[in-house]
């Protein structure tokens, strides 16, 4: 069997033409377009191709980061894609090798990351038979896959290779399944590299730019408008707009507020800056979509935790919605404007535009908006508890923010994710979280994946005391190839999420989120795996330790008991609107003018419109 290039083959038309293996012709056309790391797991059905892997690694061309289980291989490619904005590359084999995948995969979809994921399959005459560890992961992931591909013959390799590149990182990103067969990867053919600039697919034509006619229309009501909101997603950090948002904001005066996908497309310590808004966004934020008249969304999609009740979201206003995806425009909420394209291209022309024209910026129409938002941000600032007994999470987060404010974040989920969004105020692509599948775990192989891309920074993952367990054999990835990621578990005994919900839903019953009974010894966990473990219970301790933690010349797991029933606020309920959050602190009488009122019954607040409390119906 050939397992490396042979000579040319003199008698084809290609200069290009080689005799090699099909799993030869994959890491090559891997090699070609620009992979410097996999993640992945061995088995049988996918040997062959890391049989050429191997050849690959022994040359330096490529390093494959062996992980503990699948689901760390996707969750670290898409950690590898986030941190740089780059196709992140992972294996696994047939059967429970790709089902395992299959969270990790549904994870980028959901958060639009560009991943290719290459599994093995069982030889061409076994498929449908149900041979041993057969699964047909093409047709299970479909729902949740921007494209699939798979390789019936040795030779479609290489285009096929080049195309999942080029569809999971143009226009609106996603991954990429490619399936491929043992005796595909066995197979001797005749080789024809594809380069990346050469991939030509019929009919995938992502429209970038937008129409001329729309954003003229954007302008007349950009020109309009008195009270304006950017509303600013994951779509901004996808096509790197950062210096279009931030222009735009200054040029007109428009308060920015972010989704979770969204943080770090516009600089927090900008007076601009509004925050994230939603279930548990700021209360200025919130406020601040509800009663604007102007929202100009910006590579978002209106997802249920931003808008709360749909019909209520920024009622009051006009919408302009730019995005990539034409399916995303006018899904949820039907915009005056829709505008699609590229979020960074379409600025730029509305920019361009308004440069043009001269535009006049209309600051002063927009000044008692932002004054009124100024306003609420000192009535609602975000509170940091202060407890005589135990360290609040949110100190947790504001200490490793102030030691370290630039460094790469990852989270898992729960509530040390919501009080990272709150408290977090660092750069583009520097936070890296699951958001709209919510998967715990995702942190610490997200984080593994991070470093690996840029290998210079401070890499931080901030997890829970349930989500952590969820991937921890990861810990031996770490010590393995010496990733230095630094893992801080806010640790309060509890699936913290679901605990607030069952307090605040549920009548207090706290049905199997306790995780007390049972929890490890994280230190000596860390111990274990010939890692650094720290435990720390009180305040006093808490600057050291990180501080101890960042210096440390290597991988670290800090664990912090923290007070165990703190809740993270605000939060808008299920099926209510942005302005009736609870956890605000009570008005005073120098905040009547704020368009919000507070319920004397059960102390809710809700939009001074309405007649009625909507946690307990007493009249207002």
């Amino acid at each position: 069997m050939v397992s490396q290039l042979s000579k040319k083959n003199p008698s084809s038309q290609s200069s290009s033409y080689e005799r090699c293996t099909g799993a030869y012709a994959l890491i090559d056309s891997l090699k070609r377009h620009g992979v410097k790391h996999i993640f992945g797991y061995p088995g049988g059905a996918i040997l062959p191709i890391y049989d050429e892997l191997y050849r690959f690694e022994a040359k330096g061309d490529i390093q494959h980061i062996l992980v503990r289980h699948e689901q760390a291989a996707a969750h670290a490619a898409d950690g590898y894609a986030r941190a740089t904005g780059k196709v992140g590359v992972c294996f696994g084999t047939s059967g429970p090798g790709a089902t395992n995948l299959v969270t990790g995969i549904a994870n980028a979809h959901m958060d639009s990351i560009p991943m290719v994921v290459i599994t093995g399959q069982v030889p061409r005459n076994a498929i449908g038979s149900d041979a041993f560890q057969e699964t047909d992961i093409y047709g299970i992931t479909l729902p949740i896959v921007k494209h699939s591909y798979v390789a019936r013959i040795a030779s479609d390799v290489s285009r096929i290779i080049a195309e999942a590149f080029h569809i999971a990182s143009t226009g609106r990103p996603g991954p990429v399944l490619v399936d491929i067969p043992k005796d595909v990867g066995l197979e001797v053919c005749d080789y024809v590299p594809v380069e990346p600039g050469d991939v030509k697919i019929p009919g995938y034509r992502p429209t970038v730019k937008g129409h001329s006619g729309q954003i003229n229309a954007a302008l007349n009501l950009i020109e309009n408008a008195d009270r304006p909101l950017l509303y600013v997603g994951g779509g901004a950090i996808a096509s790197n707009a950062h210096a279009q948002i931030h222009e735009l904001a200054e040029r007109f005066g428009f308060p920015v507020t972010t989704t979770l996908m969204g943080i770090g497309a516009f600089d927090e310590h900008h007076p601009l800056s509004v925050g994230m808004l939603g279930m548990h966004g700021t209360a200025y934020a919130n406020f601040a979509v509800s009663e604007c008249d102007l929202l100009i969304a910006v590579g978002a999609r209106f997802d249920d935790r931003v808008t709360g009740k749909l019909d209520e979201f920024a009622s009051r206003a006009k919408v302009i919605h730019i995005d990539i995806d034409p399916a995303e425009v006018g899904k949820n909420r039907a915009p005056e404007v829709p505008i699609v394209g590229d979020v960074r291209q379409v600025l730029e022309q509305l920019l361009s535009k308004a440069r043009e024209l001269d535009h006049p910026t209309n600051h002063h129409q927009t000044q008692a908006w932002l004054e009124r938002i100024e306003r609420w941000k000192n009535d609602y600032p975000l509170d940091v508890p202060h407890h005589d007994d135990s360290i609040s999470p949110q100190e947790v987060i504001v200490e490793l923010s102030q030691q370290a404010p630039h460094a790469y974040y990852t989270t898992d989920v729960g509530q040390h994710q919501m009080w990272a969004a709150q408290f977090l105020k660092n750069g583009p692509r520097r936070w890296i979280s699951s958001a709209g599948l919510g998967t715990m775990g995702f942190g610490l192989p997200a984080a593994m994946g991070a470093k690996v891309a840029v290998p210079d920074e401070q890499v931080i993952c901030i997890s829970g005391d349930s989500s952590f367990q969820m991937n921890l054999q990861e810990l031996a990835t770490l010590a393995q190839y010496k990733i230095n990621v630094k893992t801080v578990i806010v640790n309060n005994g509890w699936q913290g999420m679901v605990r607030q919900w069952q307090q605040a839903f549920y009548g207090e019953r706290y049905s199997c989120s306790n995780m007390e009974i049972g929890m490890p010894d994280f230190e000596l966990l860390a111990k274990a795996y010939s890692i650094k473990g720290i435990t720390i219970e009180h305040r006093a301790d808490l600057s050291n330790a990180i501080a101890q933690m960042l210096a440390h010349d290597g991988p670290v797991l800090l664990n912090v008991h923290v007070t165990k029933d703190e809740n993270c606020y605000p939060m808008v309920a299920p099926g209510k609107n942005n302005t009736q959050m609870i956890g605000l602190p009570k008005q005073n009488e120098t905040q009547k003018e704020v368009d919000v009122t507070t319920c004397h019954n059960c102390g809710a607040t809700s939009s001074s419109n309405h007649k009625f409390c909507s946690e307990c119906g007493t009249k207002l």
